[in-house]
């Protein structure tokens, strides 16, 4: 657990961090801890989180000492085996001096508190559907709207007043994010059901060695065999191999080639704008 300052730090930010926009649509991780009673034979009386922010003061003026480490990520696996500290605590107490970290004097109380945190942040990353999703639209529309006709060519497939038209207000902000990101619905192993079918699917054309040519909707392609459905619903799959020459047409191609260059930035703003239109 090299990096347990770090986690415990990272994680206690996220606890204190407000909001976006300054609201808050649930109860923070903070308010239902200071609803909780105080551990039983914690001391004096003290909250949850008062023990908590004292051992995390403690530990974060060590963390001014030591050299800034690569992650937490070693920690978080070590505290996921944790059942009350028995993992951690040794750790904490002992500290790994060969890496940097001294030990703590901490109390039992102390160390159950810490592991309780953990816990509690691993748990709220795990369940998803508690998850609240604030304000997106935090871009701005006229920087969208430049980088839809200027560097993302956006505009070379899609009109604002076409295709686009209206779907400002066709879909809420979290979708309309997500469809132009992900545009297309894949399909995984074992998940069963259908994707929807794309209104332009992706097509292909198989040449072979003797000049014969197949071409239609492609169904599946791999670094061995590559399948189609022709017009007229025939399926074909044929094996690859270096004589045979596969040329696939993806109209959503763009996309995902736009996916390995936008910034957060490019991001909010295309949003921005795209809410836009009404």
């Amino acid at each position: 657990m090299r990096y347990l300052v770090g986690l415990l730090l990272a994680t206690a930010a996220l606890i204190a961090q407000p909001p976006a926009g300054g609201q808050q649509t649930a109860p923070t991780r903070r308010q239902q801890l200071s609803d909780q009673p105080a551990r039983a034979g914690s001391g004096r009386g003290t909250t949850r989180p008062e023990v908590l922010r004292g051992s995390l003061r403690l530990l974060s003026r060590v963390q001014r000492q030591r050299r800034r480490g690569r992650s937490g990520l070693d920690s978080f696996v070590l505290a996921l085996d944790d059942e009350g500290g028995d993992k951690i605590g040794p750790v904490i107490l002992k500290g790994r001096p060969d890496k940097g970290m001294p030990g703590f004097p901490m109390s039992d109380a102390q160390i159950k508190d810490i592991a309780a945190f953990l816990r509690a942040r691993q748990q709220a990353a795990i369940d998803r559907g508690s998850y609240v999703i604030q304000n997106i639209v935090t871009g701005d529309p006229k920087r969208g709207e430049a980088y839809f006709n200027g560097a993302g060519r956006c505009s070379t497939c899609h009109s604002p007043t076409g295709d686009l038209a209206g779907v400002g207000k066709k879909y809420e902000p979290v979708a309309l994010q997500s469809r132009f990101l992900y545009p297309q619905t894949r399909m995984f192993p074992g998940r069963g059901g259908n994707a929807a079918p794309r209104k332009n699917p992706t097509l292909v054309t198989v040449a072979l060695a003797s000049g014969q040519k197949f071409s239609g909707t492609l169904e599946a392609l791999d670094d061995f065999n590559v399948a189609l459905r022709e017009p007229s619903g025939d399926y074909r799959s044929f094996s690859r191999d270096p004589s045979m020459k596969v040329e696939v047409r993806d109209p959503l191609a763009a996309h995902e080639e736009l996916l390995q260059k936008y910034t957060d930035t490019d991001m909010h703003d295309i949003l921005a704008y795209l809410v836009t239109l009404k």
